[in-house]
């Protein structure tokens, strides 16, 4: 007898099933997946890991990947309104009923064996992409490498993106430790692909031990951006005169360059009009998401400080008469460095209590925008509902209103702004 009839209550269940929100390693998880039988989640896999650009250069990867035919899986993390959005199957959310087929599945097989939520998930969705019958799967890191769940599945092609320091107390205090940590996704004798135009020496130190083929941003391949469009090569291989990608961002550019050199790997050939459609439509939420108004609302889940320089380079190239910032953060992330980068561009605060225990409370969050060397006004507000209103109520025509800081933010912005993810195709509309 099935344990619950409604995803909802399966996902409550699981909050609370393992002792550990994060608990790192490959055993338990293994074993599990080992009592399922193992199967095989597609004809190819590419496993993404990175401190930033993870979730965009899987939509990238999706968006051509779809657009040249092929039947394709994705799983992401965080959500933000619907769990079904981790698990993606040609463009289309997969169902509550086969998610909780895919629970009961797992459930039935562990026995005593306790599994975090993140594992359990993970192991639902490559149960669901085991039985779907794809060309290629798309699995994104959700932390680190080497320990996260997804990577007891073999990549046949590895992809690092920007590495930065986040989520120091379980991957180390710099970016050699982390990129050790990252680059444990890298298969002996199989392509990897490092996006970082300037990785740490451990990525390759790694590949060299394990006898990995690495292609890096620069000696291997490399891109020239030529006014509104850009030139991709790698020996062998030239793609002149490419759309940008439709994600906004100066960075996108070094994913893109990634993404592509990914796609000259894998053994499912794509043409240059899949690359081109792909490029042209991809969408991926709470990156520079703008929800049009008479002052517009921009959701961006920017919440270290490698993501903050990103977007505060979109706000510098975009300039308005005033930004006002909505801004809520987890007390594990560097706020200090996120809010001194942020500053400058900001021209007056919201900051907001946020419904999770590692939520940076409101106060908190005040006493580091008082200490800034360059203070503009501040208004506490109990949560993004009434941070959104009041900062309206403030805003004229020719401002906008920037809501950032962490997923949960944006979350919660996009519940107020009906801005939630489409439940079909969000890399290839």
């Amino acid at each position: 007898m099935a344990r619950f009839a409604r995803l909802s209550d399966w996902l409550a269940w699981l909050e609370g099933l393992h002792p550990k929100a994060i608990d790192l390693g490959l055993d338990r998880i293994g074993r599990v997946w080992q009592r399922l039988g193992a199967p095989a989640i597609a004809a190819e896999v590419v496993t993404v890991a990175g401190t930033n650009g993870k979730g965009s250069s899987v939509a990238m990867l999706d968006a051509i990947l779809g657009a040249a035919g092929y039947k394709v899986g994705r799983f992401t993390s965080p959500h933000f309104v619907r769990f079904n959005e981790r698990v993606v199957v040609a463009g289309r959310e997969v169902d509550d009923l086969r998610l909780i087929d895919a629970f009961e599945r797992i459930d039935q097989a562990r026995g005593g064996i306790s599994l975090s939520y993140f594992e359990f998930t993970a192991l639902a969705a490559f149960l669901c992409f085991a039985d779907a019958g794809l060309d290629v799967v798309l699995l994104e890191v959700g932390l680190g490498g080497r320990l996260d769940a997804v990577n007891i599945i073999d990549a046949d092609v590895a992809l690092i993106t920007a590495i930065d320091l986040d989520h120091q107390d379980w991957l180390g205090n710099d970016r050699e430790a982390i990129g050790r940590e990252k680059a444990g996704i890298l298969r002996a004798g199989r392509v990897a692909v490092c996006s970082d135009p300037n990785p740490p020496a451990s990525v390759a130190e790694r590949a060299k031990e394990i006898g990995a083929t690495l292609l890096c941003l620069g000696p291997d391949y490399q891109f020239v951006k030529e006014g509104e469009t850009w030139d991709w090569s790698a020996p062998g291989r030239r793609w002149a005169g490419l759309p940008k990608p439709a994600l906004p961002g100066r960075f996108q550019m070094d994913n893109a360059a990634g993404v592509l050199a990914v796609i000259a790997t894998l053994k499912h050939e794509v043409s240059r009009a899949a690359i081109e459609r792909g490029l042209r439509s991809v969408h991926w939420p709470g990156r520079w998401q703008v929800v049009d108004g008479v002052v517009p609302v921009v959701l961006d889940v920017a919440h270290n400080p490698h993501s903050a320089g990103g977007l505060a380079s979109q706000l510098a190239e975009q300039p308005t008469a005033r930004t006002l910032a909505v801004c809520g953060m987890l007390r594990t992330k560097d706020v200090v460095g996120v809010l001194k980068i942020m500053q400058p561009h900001i021209d007056a605060w919201f900051p907001v209590n946020l419904p999770s225990p590692l939520g940076l409370d409101v106060e908190a969050m005040r006493a580091h925008l008082d200490a800034l060397p360059v203070a503009a006004p501040v208004m506490n507000c109990d949560n993004v509902e009434q941070a959104l209103q009041v900062a309206r109520d403030r805003a004229t025509p020719g401002d906008r209103i920037l809501v950032f800081g962490s997923f949960v933010t944006v979350e919660q912005a996009m519940r107020v702004l009906d801005a939630a993810p489409s439940p079909s195709s969000q890399s290839s509309e």
